[in-house]
Parts: C-alpha cells; structure tokens; sequence
C-alpha cells in the first residue's frame, strides 16, 4: 500500500467528516472535492479538481479502503479504513490527521482531535501511536502504520508521520512549521478558523430551518 499525497488526501477528507459531520455523510463528489481542498485544518492547503479526485477514488476502490453507493442520481462515497485497516477510534482519529496534516507532535494530535477522540493526555496519544507502530506484518498485512520522526532542534516533542504512502526517512522530513512556538500559534490560529467555520454552517443550517418553517 502506497498512496499519493492527493489519495492520503481523499482518505482523510472521507474519515474525518463521516465523524465530525455525520448527517451530511456519505460525501458527494463536489463535497469531498471542497473536503479536499479545505483552507483550514490542511497541510498543505491543495486545489484539486473533480477529476483528480475522481481519480484517487478509483485507486482507494481498488485497494479496499473506499467504497461508493448511489443516493438517488448523485455517486456517494465513503471510506472503508477501520475494517480495511483493523483500527481502533483513537487510532482512526491519530491516523486522520495525520493523513490531513502531516507529521505531528502527540500535544498537536491531541489538540487538533477533539472532533473526532477525546484523548486524557499527550501519554495517551504516545501509547496510540505506538501501538499503531508496532504492528507486525504477521498480525496485520500492512505492517506498521505510523513512525516516530528524530525530534528537531528546540522541540520538546517528537512528531510522528503515516507511512500510508510508504517508507518515510525518520531523520530527513523537515518540519514546514518553523519552531515548535510558531507551529503552536500557526495551531490556534487554525483551530479559531475551524470554529468559525462551524458557526457559520450551524447559521446557515438554522436559516434553512427557519425558511422551511
């Protein structure tokens, strides 16, 4: 299994609104093309066109960890990765963002989780990703699924990275976010995107309530 960047894309775009916004899923194909491109909770923010998602869908079909129904005249699509992968809720919502977002420390994880998996404590996300590192081809065909990077200068944490898209040189991948305070503000500042977001959809969602009424 080795995925591109826009297939590891599609697949955490799938995984993420089948938990955080289940009544508008499955996912149309305009849905999770504008999932995809999403300017918050993303790293790096793409620009895909329905074709390219198109596409990386077909290649996910094929590998068992997407599947498609139809919702009268319109394709919906949704992921098959827990039973694919065998995960667990906390390793789906780890392995989500990671897909969505890059390598990570465990304090970003448990931050930028709370829609998908209330972790306690950054030990609880370790022993997740841990757990999901040591896999073993035996039990599970794909082997390991996430690796722990070298921590970088004037970090407190390691991050970690998928290996979805195949083997990842655990002392090469450089950090886009700068230091570990600027990759912190660069969080916040995103999440408060992520809330505004939701607001304005709940306004959107109450004015179409209003009107039906």
């Amino acid at each position: 299994m080795k995925l591109t960047d826009v297939q590891a894309r599609i697949l955490g775009a799938l995984i993420e609104k089948e938990i955080a916004t289940p009544e508008n899923y499955p996912l149309s194909l305009n849905a999770l093309r504008n999932a995809c491109n999403q300017s918050s909770s993303r790293e790096p923010v793409l620009s895909l066109d329905e074709d390219e998602v198109r596409q990386g869908l077909h290649v996910l079909e094929d590998m068992g960890l997407a599947d498609s129904s139809q919702d009268g005249r319109v394709p919906k699509y949704e992921h098959r990765v827990r039973d694919r992968l065998q995960l667990r809720r906390d390793e789906t919502a780890a392995i989500c963002l990671l897909l969505l977002r890059g390598p990570q420390t465990p304090g970003e994880l448990r931050t930028r989780s709370e829609r998908m998996f209330r972790f306690d404590d950054p030990a609880q996300v370790v022993s997740t990703l841990q757990r999901l590192a040591s896999r073993t081809e035996e039990e599970h065909p794909e082997g390991a699924l996430v690796v722990q990077l070298a921590r970088q200068p004037g970090s407190r944490e390691a991050r970690w990275a998928h290996l979805l898209g195949g083997p990842v040189d655990v002392g090469a991948v450089v950090s886009r976010g700068g230091s570990e305070e600027s990759r912190g503000r660069s969080a916040l500042a995103e999440e408060v995107e992520e809330l505004r977001r939701e607001v304005r959809e709940l306004k959107e969602r109450l004015d179409r309530l209003e009107g039906i009424g």
